[in-house]
């Protein structure tokens, strides 16, 4: 347990160790060729240290309802398992299965350590798997991705559902183990059905035009109905009363349309419109991607005034970082891509720093 660094400067410290190593990626950008062998092996070796670090940063953190929310709640669950209890609840009965599972054999905080394990590792996977040698580039997108932190300290479970369900699309040509990711990130979050529900759709029909225009369509929609598309989708609970309760609940968590988070949900879109459609980028996986970026956000965009809309829209924030870097991992679009990514890192960690600056400013008091 990292118990030297005070509480409040947990998120700081995290923030501003993400600055310093995206201003480095940038600079390193300008020496190097990107496919250069120094180049390679020093984001290996970056990465890898990251990667580590991270997991114990977050893993090893202690219990604090006050600057990690849900954590304390978890630690509660946790201690009950610990001293012999029976399962607290009859829903999302296969976290407390795991958790019980765990407090048998190990500690709080090596639980925590566990569940940072699993939200993190699977990162490292999808990156490893898609991009190769180049790994570390999509890696380091997810970390400074402005939901990362939240998901990982607060939202567990559903940050360890997402982590699976990115896992299971990178076996595109082993689908026992993509079923079998994808199972489990609906046993740990039951909110993963609705964007298991979108890949189901996208193996069907996968044109990025027809998703991209309900995308826009969501918009207006939301704007002139957004009362009217609440209701509904409170009224069908996607299978999930949690869902439901997210959306005609009380919370401070949706006030109005919001604008500021609609601009950061159009970086991923812009990114798939400007590599399909004007550089004719081909590939069935990114379309994929894009579409079901495309509808599990744009359902968000129908809901953006509900309570807990932010829960929403993880459900599309935590594939925008795989979204916007594909392309450039895969095919060259610039004379000079590597300083281009430089940029994009720059541009992409601005929102997460301004937020940071703004949205959690009352949690740095």
């Amino acid at each position: 347990m990292i118990e030297f660094i005070p509480l409040k400067y947990y998120y700081d410290i995290f923030t501003y160790t993400c600055l310093v190593i995206v201003l480095i990626t940038f600079l390193h950008s300008f020496i190097l060729d990107m496919h250069a062998t120094k180049n390679i092996a020093y984001i290996k070796t970056i990465g890898l240290i990251i990667l580590v670090l991270i997991v114990l940063y977050i893993g090893l953190r202690p219990v604090s309802g006050r600057y990690f929310t849900d954590m304390r709640t978890y630690a509660r669950h946790f201690n009950h398992y610990k001293n012999g209890g029976i399962i607290l609840i009859d829903k999302d009965i296969f976290f407390h299965l795991f958790m019980k599972t765990c407090a048998s054999f190990m500690s709080v905080n090596n639980f925590f350590l566990v569940c940072a394990t699993l939200y993190i590792y699977p990162m490292y996977k999808v990156s490893k798997a898609f991009f190769k040698e180049f790994w570390f580039y999509c890696f380091l997108m997810f970390i400074v991705s402005f939901s990362f932190w939240a998901y990982g300290v607060n939202g567990v479970r559903n940050g360890i559902a997402t982590s699976f369900f990115l896992w299971g699309i990178s076996y595109q040509n082993n689908k026992i183990k993509m079923i079998s990711l994808f199972v489990l990130a609906v046993l740990f979050h039951k909110s993963m059905l609705l964007v298991i529900l979108a890949y189901s759709a996208t193996v069907i029909y996968n044109n990025p035009k027809t998703f991209l225009s309900f995308w826009l369509a969501a918009i207006p929609l939301s704007i002139a109905l957004g009362g009217v598309w609440i209701s509904l989708f409170t009224s069908l609970g996607f299978a999930d009363d949690r869902l439901s309760g997210y959306l005609s609940g009380e919370s401070a968590g949706g006030a109005g349309f919001r604008y500021d988070f609609l601009f950061y949900s159009a970086f991923p879109v812009f990114a798939g419109w400007y590599f399909i459609f004007k550089r004719k980028f081909d590939d069935k996986v990114y379309k994929q991607l894009f579409n079901i970026y495309l509808i599990t956000n744009g359902f968000w965009i129908l809901v953006i005034r509900a309570n807990f809309s932010n829960r929403f829209a993880y459900l599309s924030w935590f594939m925008m970082a795989i979204v916007i870097i594909y392309p450039l991992l895969k095919q060259n679009f610039f004379k000079r891509q590597h300083i281009m990514l430089g940029y994009i890192y720059l541009a992409y960690f601005a929102f997460t720093y301004l937020m940071y600056l703004i949205y959690y400013a009352d949690d740095r008091v």
